[in-house]
């Protein structure tokens, strides 16, 4: 079958899960009210690399199937300002080269640490419909140099929509590169190698503008043989993949385990740029965060694993004020930032200090 009849196959209801594992009907009622403020979706694919004889304590499972702790709602809904940077329905703007568009809210799989579940797999209102306006404003600003397309995910996008993306902006000059923002690699890795008209329209547009796939391995267990086999195939076309890792509790905050998947990521021909700090958002905050003080001794340590590749790593936030890097703990309890990217002029490269609460895991 292929990618979009898979789809059809994913387990969305709570009532579904008791092929996988026992629910008691108390469990199932619970996790059917989360469902209806934050869905799920999942891949059989994805399902199948959870350990079903301990699910509690498998990455995969933490990251694809509710828990009880989604129903605390202490944090944001947007805690980077997304609906501030908006400048058109679906187009964001908020650091000068950089224009990001929200493609669509379809997700393969719905991440339970996702910073957009205000959005994702609910609704449409903020995702782009209109190419031909968007195209307009990015051919004029010439400070824009690089299209971010994600979503939800840009890879659920049809073949059909994705070649109009870029044939519209491959057209554009002062564009350098062209971005995708997917995880499909990692939750449906045969949408990308079971799909030659997709790998042939990359291959065809890289050739004119350089495509970067940006996507998001968060553990070692998601490099499975299919995902490797994904990541080949987008390599082969001409595509660069980098990764953005995301911080989790629970799930990669140890030396280790995020130190091993960077050497993998590495091996494979993955380039790994980004460790973000999980985003305080409603419904994550409590359930994923760790101390950004815990953050910098494991992502320190993590790098410490790694040959020069992969010290590339930034520790950064996500901010409403802009890209933040962590770069750790000084004298007298305090830590010192740096802007990597800010979206106001006075804060460009600026280095800060902060006194941190013990626990905070965020400015």
């Amino acid at each position: 079958m292929n990618w979009n009849e898979a789809l059809k196959n994913n387990i969305t209801r709570a009532e579904e899960l008791r092929t996988y594992m026992r629910l008691t009907s108390q469990e199932e009622e619970h996790m059917t009210r989360i469902l209806e403020r934050f869905p799920m979706t999942v891949t059989k694919y994805y399902l199948s690399l959870i350990d079903w004889d301990n699910p509690e304590q498998d990455p995969v499972f933490r990251m694809s199937i509710p828990s009880v702790r989604e129903t605390d709602l202490s944090g944001d809904f947007d805690t980077s300002g997304e609906a501030d940077n908006t400048v058109l329905p679906g187009l964001q703007h908020k650091y000068a080269q950089t224009a990001l568009i929200l493609s669509t809210h379809r997700c393969a799989m719905y991440c339970r640490h996702c910073f957009r579940k205000r959005l994702v797999g609910i609704s449409d209102d903020e995702t782009a419909g209109n190419v031909d306006e968007m195209t307009a404003y990015i051919g004029s600003h010439p400070e824009i140099t690089n299209v971010l397309i994600s979503g939800g995910d840009s890879f659920l996008n049809s073949n059909q929509t994705i070649r109009r993306y870029l044939e519209a902006f491959s057209s554009i000059s002062h564009l350098d590169l062209i971005r995708f923002g997917t995880r499909t690699p990692v939750v449906l890795p045969m949408r990308i190698y079971d799909d030659p008209e997709l790998l042939d329209i990359l291959a065809s547009y890289t050739k004119i503008k350089q495509i970067y796939v940006v996507t998001q391995f968060n553990h070692s267990k998601e490099l499975t043989p299919e995902a490797v086999r994904a990541i080949r195939c987008l390599i082969d076309a001409g595509v660069i993949v980098k990764n953005q890792t995301v911080l989790l509790k629970g799930i990669n905050d140890d030396i280790p385990v995020l130190g091993t998947l960077l050497k993998n990521l590495t091996r494979y021909g993955v380039i790994p740029y980004y460790i973000f700090q999980c985003r305080p958002v409603s419904g994550v905050k409590g359930q994923f965060q760790i101390p950004l003080t815990e953050g910098c001794r494991i992502v320190e340590g993590a790098k410490h694993m790694q040959n020069g590749q992969g010290k590339c790593i930034r520790y950064a936030m996500s901010h409403v004020t802009g890209k933040i890097e962590i770069l750790g703990p000084v004298s007298g309890g305090k830590m010192l930032f740096k802007y990597h990217q800010a979206k106001y002029e006075r804060d460009l490269g600026r280095i800060f200090s902060e006194a941190l609460a013990p626990g905070q895991a965020w400015l």
